[in-house]
């Protein structure tokens, strides 16, 4: 489920300096936040035939196949019938059987390879389909507005939202208020997970948690388990360690595109970037290069990171480093707190992006 990334070309000393997060505070229209709503290059080649199931975990062929009929079930005219001719103003019928499905299991599983699959399985054109993180979700609205939000998805044949955040009550509610508006308007649904605080068992989510928190709009989704390990660290080397200082420096001037930080400014600076234009702050990088990495302060500043870490491996962006290695960012407290799971997921694609950032250092 993984893709391969190539390192950004070399060159010998480039005559500018390197760019910098630091530098940038970029403003991002709110049409753009639509149009943007697509899987993101990472997945943009994806497709259910380049998920290469494991073995040893049957539900993973199964997600395939259900996951495929959706799609296909998804063609023809949108469910609320818009588009076609009526002579009287009569509601639609429900479409019947579930008109969402949300893909329950552990990190590093490929839930966003399915997820990005269904949106390009889906038979429709690309401004009939949307995409985006939960945390986007809501950055829409409050860049659209609720209602001008409704009207701007209703017309779509289907909504994918990654990493539907089940950790605050308020936009929990927010979001389950617009999808159900969505639903009556005949928008199918797909969605991934995060558990609440205090439930997070081993590697896995709760469906019955996800299925709680959106209420009355529990049946409209069909859980579909996804069992396994974090594909990310299947079978591959481990993590490189950390470089020194001169070397990340160096590497920095010597690719073209890359940035230069020293990581505890950069964590500053994200204090004043709203996390909805963590994916501009990244705009035209090849690579981020980071000195002196240390454990993140506290929790507002971890949260931030994650953020920044997901847009990051969405863009297949290369991170180089210099100080601790990447799992010792976060405090033990908080890897056995309530936003558990999302330091995980940032540790394994800041570890899966290191990796990718080897080839910059020449030997």
């Amino acid at each position: 489920m993984s893709s391969s990334t190539t390192a950004p070309a070399q060159s010998p000393i480039a005559d500018a300096s390197p760019l910098s997060l630091c530098a940038r505070e970029p403003l991002v229209p709110a049409d753009r936040l639509v149009a943007e709503m697509v899987p993101p290059p990472r997945f943009d080649s994806v497709r259910f035939e380049t998920y290469i199931p494991d073995p040893g975990q049957p539900s993973q062929t199964e997600a395939v196949r259900v996951l495929s009929g959706f799609a296909a079930g998804l063609g023809g005219a949108h469910a609320s019938g818009a588009g076609k001719r009526r002579w009287f103003a009569k509601k639609p019928a429900a479409p019947t059987g579930p008109r969402g499905v949300y893909l329950d299991g552990g990190y590093g599983v490929g839930k966003t390879h399915l997820l990005a699959s269904l949106w390009h399985a889906t038979p429709a054109a690309p401004e009939q389909k949307a995409f985006g993180t939960f945390v986007e979700l809501t950055n829409l609205v409050g860049a659209l507005g609720f209602q001008q939000t409704v009207r701007t998805l209703g017309e779509h044949r289907l909504l994918c939202i990654d990493e539907f955040e089940l950790d605050d009550p308020g936009d929990t509610v927010l979001v389950s208020t617009l999808l159900g508006k969505l639903v009556d308007a005949g928008v199918a649904l797909a969605a991934t997970s995060n558990t609440l605080p205090g439930k997070l068992g081993e590697g896995r989510f709760a469906s019955a948690d996800f299925l709680r928190e959106i209420q009355g709009l529990s049946a409209h989704f069909h859980p579909l388990r996804i069992d396994g390990e974090d594909y990310r660290h299947r079978g591959l080397p481990e993590a490189p360690a950390p470089f020194s200082d001169e070397q990340v420096t160096k590497a920095a001037y010597a690719t073209q595109g890359a940035s230069l930080d020293d990581f505890p400014h950069l964590l500053d600076h994200l204090a004043r970037v709203h996390p909805s234009r963590y994916g501009a702050l990244t705009d035209d990088l090849k690579a981020v290069c980071l000195t002196d990495v240390q454990p993140v302060p506290d929790q507002s500043t971890a949260l931030r990171l994650v953020v920044l870490a997901d847009r990051l491996y969405d863009r297949e962006i290369p991170v180089l480093a210099s100080g601790l290695p990447f799992d010792r960012l976060f405090s033990e407290e908080m890897l056995n707190g309530g936003y558990r799971k999302k330091y995980f997921r940032a540790i394994s694609r800041l570890t899966a992006l290191a990796r990718d950032a080897k080839g910059l250092v020449r030997a």
